[in-house]
């Protein structure tokens, strides 16, 4: 009989799951020590290790087959998933008086409800209409503004009234949100003929930089009211926007931005590599497209701080009207912002890892955890070429042991 014996808390997940589970082993006694496990909390508390180390100690300790090393894993996936989790709000050590909808709500205390109640009013009654006006002064002076330019010929004029309009309407929309930002290293801040990548986290991020600095969007085109803002943009200034044929069209894309890195008097692009919103805690994978551009890499990293107000977006739970709904009811939106050192393609390094090299650093800035996995398995299934790469992982191992161990023989017989 194999037992297993675990460290978990009463009536966890965990318990749940393992309680009772057993297999029979003819002739053999064996028992299943999964330290670490859980620890008391009932989280999942990794070791860490590779592929390699782990399936390793299983053959020193067991005479059993590496089955027990993807059982581990399947069931550390089912308590504490590292995906799904980083596509919903996270988790506040303490309330921020912003909300009564949590199922794990108790009542406290008369004195409690009484703060939270006058924070409704404040924040309903008081600090939302003035945030509502000065987001509609902020677009309308947007649309205006830059359509006026929009008539002068280029040159020099109408680039700094461009760049002064832009700066104006963001800045007046960041008081909209009663955003405090903070910058560091700007020194390092994006420069015209460059490409600017940052972690996402809400559709804010752009108004965000934007408050420091002009900055050459790319998206798709889109109708009604964000089609008037995008074509009253793209008169005063060089934005690349894609149709939505184009934007399928990975060389058309590619062709489009080289052409605008290649100019070197064009704002610096900003894009997303991640291609959605992640919840503020962790950077999952970059595509590589962004780096086979060519040019200079200028990575920033934005953390918000969530006491204040929850910045990130569910567009799986929340559409954009009820979300913007939220952000301007909430307390404030306090982030920083870390300009980090440009960054180039180094000899013999392709995209992929490029793209790697930055989203570490730019993890590490702003204190996120760095993971490998897409972003894209927030509407997706994972791709059968992330499957087949830990099948090859495995079989290399087991081609690599046997060779060892058949090298052992043959040393002993002579």
């Amino acid at each position: 009989m194999i037992h297993l014996r675990l460290k978990f808390k009463q009536n966890s997940l965990c318990y749940l799951l393992l309680l009772g589970m057993s297999w029979k082993v003819p002739g053999k006694m064996l028992t299943l020590y999964l330290h670490g496990f859980c620890d008391c909390s009932g989280i999942i508390e990794r070791a860490g290790g590779s592929m390699e180390e782990e399936i390793g100690e299983l053959r020193n300790s067991f005479a059993l087959s590496d089955a027990f090393y993807f059982y581990k894993k399947g069931l550390e996936s089912i308590v504490d998933d590292q995906v799904t989790q980083r596509f919903s709000s996270e988790e506040l050590a303490s309330w921020n008086l912003l909300t009564r909808t949590n199922q794990n709500f108790r009542y406290i205390s008369l004195r409690l409800t009484i703060i939270w109640v006058l924070g409704v009013f404040v924040r309903y009654c008081i600090l939302f209409p003035l945030r509502i006006t000065l987001a509609i002064i902020g677009l309308s002076w947007l649309v205006i503004g830059t359509t006026l330019v929009g008539f002068l010929p280029e040159n020099s004029v109408k680039t700094w009234l461009s760049e002064l309009v832009h700066l104006t309407c963001y800045r007046i929309c960041a008081r909209g949100l009663s955003a405090t930002i903070r910058y560091y290293n700007k020194e390092n801040k994006p420069q015209k003929g460059g490409i600017c990548v940052a972690n996402h986290t809400t559709p804010i991020d752009v108004v965000i930089l934007a408050n420091d600095g002009c900055y050459a969007m790319v998206g798709q085109i889109h109708g009604g009211l964000m089609g008037v803002i995008q074509r009253s943009m793209v008169r005063s200034c060089p934005h690349v926007w894609f149709e939505r044929s184009e934007m399928k069209d990975r060389h058309a894309v590619t062709s489009r931005l080289r052409a605008h890195v290649a100019a070197k008097t064009k704002l610096p692009i900003l894009i997303f590599p991640e291609g959605t919103c992640i919840n503020n805690t962790s950077v999952m994978m970059f595509k590589k497209g962004s780096f086979e551009i060519g040019g200079t890499i200028y990575p920033v990293a934005i953390k918000y701080d969530p006491r204040f107000g929850d910045a990130f977006w569910n567009s799986g739970k929340y559409n954009m009207v009820s979300y913007l709904l939220r952000m301007m009811t909430s307390w404030a939106i306090v982030v920083n912002v870390w300009y980090l050192p440009p960054m180039t393609l180094q000899d013999g390094e392709d995209a992929a890892h490029f793209a790697s090299r930055v989203k570490s650093a730019i993890a590490h800035q702003g204190g996120l955890l760095d993971l490998d996995w897409d972003g894209g398995l927030k509407r997706g299934k994972v791709k059968d070429s992330f499957k087949e790469e830990q099948q090859k992982m495995y079989s290399s191992i087991i081609v690599g042991q046997n060779g060892i161990s058949s090298c052992s023989q043959s040393t002993k017989v002579e």
